[in-house]
C-alpha cells in the first residue's frame, strides 16, 4: 500500500531555524504540478506551522527535486537568506549527491564513469541518452559502482556530476540496466506501489548559515529488495 506525506507521519531526517530537510515516499510530488495532488512543500509548511505555533504564512524554499517515483533526501529552506545561498550551492555543483539504484542487468563492469548526451523530450517527458552530441543535447556524467548482488537484481551505488532530467533513469537505461519498475525507461513491469528502485540516499552540503558540514543518510523505503541491500 502506498502512503503519501504527510504533517503527522512526515519524515524529517534534519530540521534548524535555516533549513530543513525529509525523506520523500515514492508517492510525494515535491512541487505542485497538473495533477493538483498536495506537493510535500506544502506538507513541510503544514509540519512547520504545527509544530512551532507559527502565525500567518510558512516561508519555504523549493532547493532541488526528485522525480515522483523516486524516495529519498529532499533538502528545503526555511529562510529566504538560506534559499538563496543553497541555490548557489547546487547551481556551481558544491553539493554531493549519492544515489542507490536497483537494476535488472548487470552492469559489465563493476564501476565506471558512464558520459552520455541527453536529449529532452517535453511531449513524452523523457530524456534519451546519445553517445555523442546531438543538437540541443546537454552532457550528462555520473560514477556507478556495484555494492550488491541479489538474485535477479543489482544494486548499484551512484554518484552524479551533472543534474540533468531523469538523468540516472536515461543514463542506466542506455547501458541495457533499466532500473525496477522504470517502465519509461525499458524496464518490463511496473512496481505495485508505482515507484522506482531509486533512492537518493546521501547529501552531503555545506550549512548555508553555520558553514558547517552537513552530510545526511536516508534510510531506505521500508521493502524487501531494499531491505537485502
Amino acid at each position: 500500500m502506498k502512503i503519501v506525506s504527510d504533517k503527522t507521519n512526515l519524515q524529517v531526517l534534519y530540521e534548524d531555524n535555516h533549513i530543513i530537510v525529509v525523506n520523500k515516499r515514492v508517492g510525494d510530488i515535491v512541487q505542485g504540478d497538473k495533477t493538483g495532488d498536495k506537493p510535500l512543500s506544502e506538507v513541510v509548511k503544514e509540519y512547520i506551522k504545527d509544530k512551532y505555533n507559527k502565525p500567518g504564512d510558512v516561508f519555504l524554499g523549493v532547493v532541488h527535486r526528485l522525480d515522483r517515483p523516486t524516495t529519498g533526501i529532499v533538502l528545503f529552506a526555511r529562510t529566504s537568506k538560506a534559499l538563496t545561498r543553497l541555490n548557489e550551492l547546487f547551481k556551481n555543483r558544491e553539493t554531493k549527491k549519492t544515489y542507490w539504484a536497483v537494476v535488472k542487468n548487470k552492469p559489465s563492469q563493476k564501476s565506471a564513469t558512464l558520459v552520455h548526451y541527453l536529449k529532452r523530450n517535453e511531449k513524452t517527458n523523457t530524456s534519451k541518452a546519445h553517445i555523442k552530441e546531438v543538437p540541443d543535447s546537454k552532457q550528462a556524467s555520473l560514477d556507478y559502482t556495484i555494492i550488491k548482488e541479489l538474485n535477479n537484481y543489482t544494486a548499484l551505488e551512484i554518484n552524479l556530476h551533472t543534474g540533468r532530467h531523469h538523468q540516472i533513469r536515461s543514463q542506466l537505461s542506455a547501458i541495457g540496466s533499466p532500473i525496477k519498475g522504470d517502465l519509461k525507461y525499458g524496464f518490463d513491469r511496473s512496481n505495485p506501489d508505482g515507484g522506482i528502485h531509486l533512492h537518493a540516499r546521501k547529501l552531503k552540503f555545506i550549512h548555508p548559515v553555520s558553514k558547517e558540514n552537513i552530510e545526511i543518510t536516508a534510510p531506505v523505503p521500508d521493502d524487501v529488495i531494499w531491505k537485502a541491500i
